[in-house]
C-alpha cells in the first residue's frame, strides 16, 4: 500500500525535514497521496493546542493525507535538545515499543508515498539501551539519507551508510543538501558520494538560505522511490 520511507540524515540541523517537505510536495504535484510523520520531535513551543514542532507542522501542511497534528507527532517535547533528554527533563521514558505502536497506526492509511522522519542522525539515543534506528529497523523500513554537504560529509556519510547496512536495511536514496556554500571541492566532494554510497542520488539541493521547501522541488527526483522494491 504505497512507497514508506524513514528519512534521515548525516547529522542534526542538515535539511532532513527542508528535504523530506519537498519531496511530499514533488510527489504531491505528480497527483499521488502523501503523508509526512515526525514521531518524536523535540523543540517544541507551547501553543493554544498544545506542544508544536516547527518541522512536524511543515509535514502536516505539505501532505495530501490530512491528519491531526497528534497524529503526525505523537511525541512533542519542549526542550530543544537530544530527545533522550528532554523526555528526562519532563520524567517521561521515551522507548521503541512506545513509538511504533503510534507510527504503525498511521502507516496503515492509504498514501502513495510515506515519508516518517527521524530525529538527529541515525544514531540518536531514546534511553541507555535504544536508538531511534531501532524504530525503521523494527518496522523494516527502507531509508533515505540527507547528506549536509559540508566539510566532512563523506566520512559522515558513509559511517551513516555503515550503520544503516549493518542494522539490515536498505539505503533506497540519498539527497546532497549543500549547507556550506564556501565548502571547498563541491562537485568532487558530491561525485565521491555518488560513487560511494548505495541508492540513488535524488538530488543535488543548492545552498538557499532561509529558502522555503518548494525552492528545492525542481532540484529532486521522486522516480527511485517510487520504483524502489518493497
Amino acid at each position: 500500500m504505497g512507497k514508506k520511507f524513514f528519512v534521515t540524515g548525516t547529522d542534526t540541523d542538515i535539511g532532513k525535514t527542508f528535504i523530506s517537505t519537498a519531496l511530499i510536495l514533488k510527489a504531491n504535484a505528480q497527483g499521488l497521496r502523501t503523508m509526512g510523520l515526525k514521531p518524536i520531535a523535540a523543540g517544541c513551543e507551547t501553543t493554544a493546542e498544545g506542544l508544536r514542532n516547527e518541522d512536524a507542522l511543515q509535514l502536516q501542511q505539505a501532505s495530501s493525507q490530512k491528519m491531526p497534528y497528534a497524529q503526525v507527532n505523537p511525541i512533542a517535547l519542549k526542550a530543544a535538545v537530544a530527545p533522550h533528554i528532554a523526555a528526562q527533563m519532563e520524567e517521561k521514558r521515551l522507548s521503541v515499543e512506545r513509538t511504533m505502536g503510534f507510527v504503525r497506526g498511521s502507516l496503515v492509511m492509504p498514501s502513495d508515498l510515506c515519508l516518517v522522519e527521524g530525529a538527529g542522525g541515525w544514531r540518536v539515543p531514546l534511553n541507555t539501551s535504544e536508538t531511534l534506528a531501532n524504530l525503521p529497523k523494527a518496522l523494516n523500513l527502507p531509508v533515505i539519507l540527507v547528506v549536509g554537504i559540508r566539510l566532512g560529509c563523506i566520512n559522515h556519510a558513509l559511517l551513516t551508510v555503515e550503520a544503516i547496512v549493518r542494522d539490515g536495511l536498505q539505503v533506497a536514496g540519498w539527497v546532497a543538501n549543500i549547507v556550506d556554500p564556501n565548502i571547498a571541492a563541491l562537485e568532487e566532494n558530491i561525485d565521491t558520494l555518488r560513487t560511494l554510497l548505495p541508492g540513488a542520488c535524488l538530488g543535488v539541493v543548492p545552498f538557499m538560505p532561509n529558502a522555503k521547501p518548494e525552492s528545492a522541488v525542481d532540484h529532486l527526483d521522486i522516480t527511485p522511490l517510487l520504483d524502489f522494491a518493497q
